[in-house]
């Protein structure tokens, strides 16, 4: 079971956002990264404009 600690980790702050990284979502729900990805890109309904966003090359 995974704490708020564990969670509280994962969040960095980027373009002034706190935010969690697809592959620490995919950690903390123990799947691989391409499936958080797929589910986003098969349901975008379920999710606000801005919510989801690339990172740039200089964000990398």
């Amino acid at each position: 079971m995974t704490n708020i600690i564990e969670v509280e980790n994962k969040i960095i702050t980027l373009r002034d956002q706190q935010v969690i990284l697809d592959s620490d979502v995919a950690e903390l729900y123990g799947v691989q990264t391409k499936e958080i990805n797929q589910a986003v890109r098969n349901n975008p309904e379920k999710f606000p404009i801005g919510y989801i966003w690339e990172l740039s090359t200089e964000e990398t």
